[in-house]
């Protein structure tokens, strides 16, 4: 690996998605209507509605079945939801989500294994979800310092077991000289040892979640272009094109078949 040897490692992510929404916006000033995808408010309801209900083919990281009925579970409302949402549908943190959905809703309590928990974990429930919290935890709670914090997270999201133990032993050590008591300390490392074995960082989610929150705004509120946008950036898969063109029946926009007279080289 690169990175072993002392390099800088890149990874350049290319999504369908930002195509989509470009298409969308270009449709849609060809018919008079201006948007500025980078300045959308973030509490359109209708938006807010359209995850609650899973309406979401088509929608960034929000398409599939599990994560739809958490989705109709949590009626998000804040884009914060998005986030923790986003974060949370991973193999380990998954386990979670039901306990998040229940304090958000209040029927569960917000409850934290130690009084200094509370505000790292507060805007979550609760509920350890982000690498930065992970890495709080450790500063607060245990004395590291966040290169330390951040040599924890590494251990943790790489499952190196021999730095893991280290780290799980220095942990123990700096929280004892903080008066926790060990079998809160070890309780707490071993919930951030699940969180962190498939961690987000939450600028990570962050970002996923704002291109899926534009992407249902438009859905919300431009159905028939954004779902065109849609069809078009899937021109070349006729399975693809079969389950949107499925969802646009659904949402009582037509779908016209060809014709010499009137149809364009693209979905319009």
């Amino acid at each position: 690996e690169v990175m072993a040897l002392g390099l800088l490692k890149m990874e350049f992510l290319g999504l369908r998605n930002l195509a989509v929404l470009d298409e969308t916006t270009r449709i849609l000033a060809a018919h008079g209507i201006q948007i500025d995808i980078e300045r959308l408010p973030l509490d359109d309801a209708s938006t807010y509605d359209l995850f609650g209900r899973g309406d979401t083919t088509g929608v960034f990281q929000f398409e599939s079945a599990g994560m739809r009925d958490y989705l109709q579970k949590l009626k998000p409302d804040r884009i914060e939801d998005l986030i923790a949402m986003n974060a949370l549908y991973r193999p380990g943190p998954m386990h979670y989500i039901d306990q998040y959905i229940a304090r958000k809703h209040g029927k569960e309590a917000v409850t934290y294994d130690h009084p200094l928990l509370e505000p790292i974990l507060k805007e979550t429930y609760g509920v350890i979800t982000y690498q930065e919290q992970v890495m709080r935890v450790a500063r607060d709670l245990a004395g590291f310092t966040m290169g330390q914090a951040d040599l924890l997270r590494k251990a943790m999201g790489k499952k190196i077991a021999s730095l893991l133990a280290e780290q799980e032993a220095l942990f123990l050590k700096g929280s004892r000289e903080r008066q926790i008591p060990e079998k809160v300390a070890k309780k707490i490392f071993d919930d951030m040892a699940v969180f962190a074995g498939y961690g987000f960082n939450k600028a990570h989610s962050t970002g996923y979640a704002l291109v899926a929150y534009q992407c249902a705004y438009l859905k919300a509120n431009y159905s028939a272009c954004f779902m065109a946008a849609n069809l078009n950036s899937e021109i070349g898969d006729i399975d693809r094109l079969v389950v949107l063109i499925d969802e646009c029946r659904r949402m009582d926009i037509s779908v016209l078949p060809t014709d010499v007279n009137e149809s364009d080289v693209l979905f319009k």
